[in-house]
């Protein structure tokens, strides 16, 4: 495992983030305590540092067995939490972006995480009620008092969050450094705004469902599933998904991996700092995504991944990118420009 600092900043995290969204039974199918331990040492012991959970991780579990995990050298790990999502339902307090519920959600999270500080505290998703100055202040206030050391924010559009770090930046608040993001061959829709506008502000990219809520593992394409089986987390699969996974398969077959290798590979070699969240339910998996780390995909490979799975960036970025376009805006000289 090597390691990439995380941002415009100096901490060291490594190249795969262990997610834990499967830590913890409670909603019906994720691990053990267990697993989840020997997941948790398998990713340590291949030199990984950065743990991703959030308050919501199967009702607070995931965090609970977080902190028992990194109970015995604290420091080592960089941890990784979130507040917004509800923590108690018909409570109009307990979730959102605001100050309230932001010191509440941590203060929660803490205990269960059993520290005293976090190392990064995500944003999890935008409420679109909160004031950006409130959510900016509020963070800075906390890295200040030396509960949180840096910020980062998730699921949220580019143009809120490039206004959120040009406000820090302006009155001296502490800015994002990472940007949370759902990223892989069969989503790749960050491409047109939200991966450019971190590349911008040196933001790092963790990317979650990289493996496409299974689709990309290739299990879908094997005829021995069913029209039931063919039913990832977020919905029914759409017909061109089927045909991105199969290319996957295709060129893992080639090079004598794992289709989630590939599909990992994938993300890892895009452009800007990106780093992969896994998640697994056993052992396996982990080892099997770990596996990633050893297979580099060639540029006929990543040619390949990238027209099977092409989408249009929209306007403006297909407008300016016209012949008609380029000539207007440059006036003929855009040849004669060395940039």
């Amino acid at each position: 495992m090597r390691y990439k600092l995380l941002g415009k900043s100096g901490l060291r995290v490594s190249e795969m983030a262990l997610g834990t969204m499967t830590f913890g039974e409670t909603w019906g199918w994720g691990a053990s305590k267990e697993e989840c331990q020997k997941i948790f040492d398998g990713y340590t012991e291949a030199g990984g540092n950065f743990i991703d959970t959030a308050n919501r991780y199967t009702e607070g579990t995931s965090e609970y067995y977080v902190g028992d995990f990194i109970a015995a050298d604290r420091d080592h790990f960089v941890l990784a939490t979130k507040y917004t999502l509800f923590d108690r339902r018909n409570d109009p307090n307990a979730s959102g972006n605001h100050r309230k519920n932001m010191i509440r959600s941590l203060e929660a999270s803490l205990k269960r995480l059993k520290t005293d500080y976090i190392d990064v505290f995500w944003v999890h998703a935008w409420d679109f009620m909160t004031p950006v100055e409130e959510v900016m202040q509020g963070l800075d206030n906390l890295v200040r008092a030396g509960k949180v050391l840096y910020v980062g924010i998730s699921d949220t559009p580019a143009w809120i969050v490039s206004q959120a770090n040009i406000l820090a930046a302006l009155r001296g608040w502490t800015p994002f450094i990472g940007l949370q993001v759902q990223y892989s061959l069969i989503e790749r829709t960050p491409e047109r705004d939200l991966l450019p506008m971190a590349r911008a502000f040196d933001m790092s990219v963790t990317a979650w469902g990289a493996l496409g809520s299974g689709v990309l593992t290739g299990k879908y394409n094997r005829p021995d599933q069913d029209a039931q089986g063919r039913a990832a987390m977020w919905g029914a699969i759409e017909p061109h998904k089927l045909t991105i996974a199969q290319v996957v398969v295709d060129i893992a077959e080639t090079i004598d991996c794992t289709p989630s290798q590939v599909a990992l590979s994938w993300v890892r070699q895009q452009s800007g700092s990106i780093i992969p969240l896994i998640g697994a339910r056993n052992v396996a998996q982990l080892e099997d995504n770990l596996g990633c780390l050893n297979v580099t995909l060639t540029d006929e490979q990543l040619s390949q991944l990238n027209e099977v799975s092409r989408i249009e960036l929209g306007f403006p970025h297909d407008f300016l990118a016209t012949n008609e376009a380029k000539d207007v805006i440059y006036g003929g000289t855009l040849a004669q420009i060395d940039i």
